[in-house]
């Protein structure tokens, strides 16, 4: 056994952060003495985003403000690379439905397969967010909705924002 501290990666787009994301993340602690929170420079999914990476970053920064062991960070390229370049050995995923499972499996498997060192753990979101998803946040607040619920104040504001 080492003493190197277990780092983890919870990758995704986080546009916007929501509550289960950060439920997410947090609870990915009692797993990792460090996640990093990766904000992929390239979607793997055709998506278009409301908001830049460095906008993500900052509201994901202030989303963990505190909480040292949990750090916000871009990266671009393959996830099995920079998890090298962070020696991160985790990768955590939260599945919020059965029809997240197969996408999400596929993504394991092929990370497996390109470094057999990193484990991928999947994480079933608090029942308060297992509806949750940042894009239906985003069309909620598109039309004038209160996402007050669903996402810390400071997104919230960003999201009323131009």
């Amino acid at each position: 056994m080492t003493d190197r501290p277990r780092i983890a990666l919870y990758p995704g787009s986080f546009d916007p952060v929501t509550r289960g994301h950060e439920d997410i993340a947090r609870r990915g602690l009692q797993l990792a003495d460090r996640v990093i929170v990766a904000v992929a420079e390239v979607a793997t999914q055709v998506k278009r985003p409301r908001f830049t990476i460095d906008q993500r970053l900052d509201m994901l920064a202030q989303s963990f403000a505190g909480e040292p062991a949990i750090q916000p960070a871009r990266f671009s390229g393959l996830l099995v690379d920079y998890a090298r370049e962070v020696g991160a050995t985790l990768v955590i995923r939260g599945l919020r439905a059965v029809s997240d499972f197969e996408y999400e499996f596929q993504m394991a498997q092929m990370n497996r397969a390109l470094s057999s060192e990193l484990e991928t753990v999947f994480l079933v979101p608090n029942h308060d967010f297992d509806y949750l998803s940042a894009s239906l946040v985003r069309e909620i607040a598109s039309l004038g909705g209160d996402v007050s619920r669903f996402v810390a104040p400071h997104v919230a504001a960003a999201l009323k924002g131009p």
